[in-house]
């Protein structure tokens, strides 16, 4: 069974295309805030969508094996479009709350002189659309290289 799962074409793509998104973040944080933050390499958020990596990748692998007429394919791209719709929905309006939440936070603590005793939260949760599409884009075109 594992060595089953270990010779999955699919999924070692997926994985592949997941880790070069992840690295791009690192360098991209690198690059942008001239600081190395290993965080990135596991953390959610940021340029390019490492879910939209992954699951076009996904999609595009069985897309290109097992035809772009096929159900698997079908259900892989309905996936893929669900994943991205949250990330850059969803995920982002949470980030942006959070960024609202935790500024009311440090207004409080500022304006009593208490200690606020909740934790700041994630901002860095979703994605713009610009790092959606970047994403998909990376993992169409990983997929279509190592197929």
């Amino acid at each position: 069974m594992i060595q089953s799962i270990g010779s999955n074409r699919v999924l070692i793509i997926s994985l592949i295309a997941w880790f070069i998104a992840q690295t791009l973040k690192v360098i991209h944080t690198l690059i942008v805030d001239k600081r190395f933050n290993a965080w990135r390499f596991v953390g959610s958020g940021g340029m390019p969508s490492s879910h939209s990596a992954f699951v076009m990748s996904l999609s595009t692998s069985i897309g290109l094996i097992h035809g772009w007429d096929s159900s698997i394919f079908a259900l892989a791209i309905c996936l893929s479009l669900i994943v991205m719709y949250d990330a850059a929905g969803v995920r982002s309006a949470v980030g942006k709350q959070a960024i609202i939440i935790n500024k009311m936070i440090e207004d409080i603590h500022n304006k009593k002189q208490k200690k606020v005793t909740e934790q700041r939260l994630k901002e860095l949760i979703g994605h713009t659309p610009v790092e959606v599409v970047a994403g998909a884009i990376l993992g169409v075109i990983i997929a279509y290289l190592m197929i």
